[in-house]
């Protein structure tokens, strides 16, 4: 989203709505609010479980993260909390570093964040190619469904391994463990999520799913029957008491931790700001990128003092505070309100909740996220996209998040610079001076020894080096060498660097070289390096007629005895080309 350039980088949403806040607006975002905050709270159990943490970290990194992001996020409706693009990078950290390890790097991705909107980066997500957004999301989908088999089998298994392929071979390896009262659960529970949006659509599917399940398990134990796993069995859930939580600083310690920050920081602006842009399209509106990316910032920098995990702009709960009536920033806070009372108040109630319940919501969750239709469409599309894509996927399944968007990056780097010198041309004009493979010019009539070259395309380093083995290629009669500049948009220090020398080699040899149709941007650049200070400013041309007329004088100057009939016409000269 494009900033204009003298926007403030920071003004929250929520005191723009402020004007004019009416009744009814209150009660649209009340209805709004309430719903969104129902169908967060299995998500944010459930994301705060896979991640690593306990449910309480999770509720409440969506009731401070969400209402920090409310109350200072730069987007009508953007709804914030713990999402299933971070399940598997806080996991990883988790493991790595400990939770003390994630406490810091959530709050240095969050100084990161701020950073970003105060330089006026909210354009950051224009640089991210889509196959590698499509890679990535469909490949933490996998993770985040591969992370669910233990629970959604209701496998015996004390230690699942870290990696991907090691977690398939101790699935494969304990699979005689399967629980089918687990397996059932989970079932049910896709089930319900799949029936109930065809039944209506504003239901909260996933909410009804714990609520029935979990009365199920209940119901099963004080009849004494078998009952699946439930969250109370593996974490303690009691009084909800709010602890400040200082993690461990040192230099050492914060320069280990800058990879896993910057991945958060990233993932959490890619994520916020195509929540918000989704969003802009169903409302109308145009969200402030900066003042969005400041706000989850802020948001990540304090969530962590209170034992949260990563919040970030949440796609699914915007959708929904949309499609329930949320006009302004007022419904996130209503939800956050709604999660804090039932953290509070219902909180012992979770420990009744089946894991193969969450398990069956992740699974929904991964599903969603796998973007599987778009995933396959890209294969429609340029192999380069292809490539990038595949790569993409697979090093976020098999190694992780950082390397896999590391190297996306760079392969489609590389792919653009292929596409962009194949796209560039040096078109060399015949003895005719007609062009041999693009569209037919008038005749310049100029005599022989004179050579005419096109440069159409960016005169950067690929081309330059193409550029300087055509000039290398001296015929023994050439006088001079027109080289056409008018559809070159820019120039690098390589070209630079290669233009200057053939200007050297070419005067040793009594060569002259003429630049003709220079545009003012790349003549700036010219000036600046002394390329024009070396060539003569009079060997800068504007249009292909001046330079017809700067290459005769300098033949007539320099070579008057091989060219006794040279006069320069009295008629006008070539229009510019």
């Amino acid at each position: 989203m494009k900033e204009h350039p003298n926007r403030m980088p920071f003004k929250p949403q929520f005191f723009n709505e402020l004007r004019g806040y009416n009744k009814q607006t209150f009660l649209k975002d009340l209805t709004a609010g309430v719903i969104v905050g129902i169908v967060a709270l299995p998500l944010a159990i459930a994301f705060g479980i896979a991640s690593g943490v306990s449910p309480t970290e999770g509720l409440i990194t969506a009731i401070i993260g969400g209402l920090l992001v409310s109350l200072l996020g730069g987007s009508k409706v953007q709804i914030g909390g713990p999402t299933g693009a971070f399940i598997v990078i806080v996991y990883g950290i988790i493991q790595q570093h400990g939770i003390d390890g994630l406490v810091l790097a959530t709050i240095m991705a969050g100084i990161i964040l701020v950073l970003l909107g105060v330089l006026r980066l909210g354009t950051i997500i224009n640089f991210v190619p889509y196959p590698i957004i499509v890679g990535f999301t469909a490949g933490i989908a996998v993770t985040i469904f591969t992370t669910q088999i233990k629970d959604l089998l209701g496998l015996q298994i004390a230690n699942v391994p870290g990696d991907f392929l090691g977690k398939w071979q101790c699935y494969a390896t304990n699979i005689h463990s399967i629980d089918w009262l687990s397996l059932l659960f989970a079932l049910s529970t896709i089930a319900i999520i799949i029936v109930v949006p065809r039944i209506n659509k504003k239901l909260p599917a996933s909410l009804i799913a714990l609520i029935v399940l979990t009365l199920a398990s209940f119901i099963m134990e004080k009849m004494g029957l078998n009952r699946p796993i439930n969250i109370g069995d593996n974490f303690a859930i009691g009084d909800v008491k709010l602890s400040f939580v200082v993690p461990a600083f040192s230099i050492e310690r914060i320069q280990t931790l800058i990879p896993s920050a910057l991945i958060i920081a990233m993932l959490g602006a890619i994520e916020s700001l195509l929540s918000a842009s989704v969003a802009d399209g169903v409302i109308g509106a145009k969200h402030n990128s900066n003042t969005e990316l400041i706000g989850q910032g802020i948001a990540n920098i304090v969530v962590p003092f209170f034992g949260g995990i990563p919040v970030t702009g949440a796609i699914a709960r915007t959708m929904t505070n949309i499609n329930n009536g949320g006009k302004t920033p007022v419904a996130g806070i209503v939800h956050a309100i709604v999660l804090l009372f039932i953290l509070l108040f219902l909180s012992p109630l979770t420990a009744h909740i089946p894991m193969a319940t969450l398990a069956g919501v992740l699974v929904i969750v991964s599903y969603n996220m796998s973007g599987w239709r778009s995933f396959i469409s890209l294969f429609k599309g340029p192999k380069g996209d292809s490539i990038v894509l595949v790569v993409t996927f697979l090093l976020t399944v098999l190694l992780d998040l950082t390397v896999a968007i590391g190297i996306g990056m760079v392969l489609a780097i590389l792919i653009l610079l292929k596409r962009v010198l194949d796209a560039s041309k040096i078109t060399l004009i015949d003895e005719k001076h007609q062009h041999i493979d693009t569209l037919k010019e008038p005749d310049l009539n100029l005599p022989k020894g004179v050579e005419v070259y096109e440069i159409n395309g960016p005169f950067f380093f690929g081309i330059a080096n193409r550029f300087e083995d055509i000039m290398s290629n001296r015929h023994q009669h050439l006088r001079a060498r027109i080289v056409r500049m008018r559809r070159v948009p820019f120039i690098d220090t390589t070209a630079i660097h290669n233009l200057k020398t053939m200007i050297r080699l070419h005067k040793r040899e009594n060569t002259q070289i003429i630049l003709s149709g220079v545009q003012p941007s790349v003549l700036e650049v010219l000036e600046q390096t002394g390329v024009v200070q070396l060539l003569g400013r009079e060997n800068i041309t504007s249009n292909i007629g001046d330079a017809r007329k700067r290459t005769l004088q300098f033949l007539r100057s320099n070579f008057p005895e091989e060219y006794p009939e040279l006069v320069l016409p009295n008629k006008a000269t070539i229009a510019p080309q």
